[in-house]
This record gives structure tokens, C-alpha cells and sequence, in this order.
């Protein structure tokens, strides 16, 4: 992967943080592992911080680091659907979509609410109806003794 290549899936707002990872994945396991040692070498803080990384990334025990430009281009995707593309018909189209795709999401998590308080309700109502009849058993217990 060429420089422009790697550089061409990220968003423009990407820090230099993530530019630098993106360099790496493309340059493979073995840029991770020379800029590990090198971070030893120069500042050990720095090469630990990276061996942990790594680690938690599982960068150091996967195939390679090819399956993270997927993530990359992933992003790239779905910033670049946000950009406009120049037809004004298409992108009143694609406005108008999204702002249906989000009501039609509101109108889903508000019903997902509203059945997650009728199974609340539901169950308090068993747990209260259980309680009355463990307390009317306590009562006739007593009342024989």
C-alpha cells in the first residue's frame, strides 16, 4: 500500500495518532515490531508502551494487520456518506432518507422502552402479588398457633 493509498482511508480529521498506526498496519507486523524495538532502545517507556499495545490489539499474535485497513476503509466510508456529492436532487433524497431512518429509530427505541417498562411492571406486580399471599400464609400461621 502507497502512502497516498493509506492516506486516502482515513477522514481528513484523523489525528496523527491514528495517521501513524494506519503507517504502520500498511508497512505490516514488522514496522510494529522495529518501532517496538526501536522505542526500547531510545526510551524504554515508550517500547513497553507499544508491546502493550500490540498485545492488547492482538497485533502481535494475529496473521498480520491487514484485517485492520477493513476498519480503516469502514470509517472512510461512512464519513464520506456524509459529505455532499455535488447533485442537489441526490442529496435531498439522502437528507430526507436519514432523517426518516432516524424518526423510524426514535419510534423503535421508544417502543423498546415502553416494553422493557411493562416487563418491569409486570414482574413488580408478580413480586407484590407473591409478597400478599406470603404474608396472608404468615398471618394464618400465626392465627393457628
Amino acid at each position: 500500500m502507497t502512502t497516498a493509498a493509506y492516506h486516502a482511508e482515513l477522514p481528513a480529521t484523523a489525528g496523527w495518532l491514528s495517521r501513524s498506526e494506519a503507517w504502520l498496519d500498511s508497512k505490516g507486523k514488522g514496522a510494529w515490531i522495529a518501532a517496538m524495538v526501536l522505542g526500547f532502545i531510545f526510551f524504554w517507556p515508550v517500547g513497553l508502551a507499544l508491546l502493550g499495545y500490540m498485545i492488547w490489539s492482538k497485533r502481535m499474535f494475529g496473521k498480520g494487520c491487514s484485517h485492520r485497513r477493513t476498519n480503516h476503509t469502514a470509517r472512510h466510508t461512512a464519513w464520506a456518506a456524509m459529505k455532499p456529492s455535488g447533485n442537489s436532487a441526490f442529496d435531498a433524497y439522502k437528507t430526507e432518507t436519514l432523517r426518516r431512518l432516524e424518526h423510524e429509530q426514535e419510534a423503535f427505541e421508544a417502543f423498546l422502552e415502553r416494553l422493557r417498562e411493562a416487563k418491569d411492571k409486570a414482574e413488580f406486580d408478580q413480586f407484590m402479588d407473591d409478597r400478599a399471599k406470603r404474608a396472608a400464609e404468615m398471618a394464618k400461621v400465626e392465627e393457628e398457633a
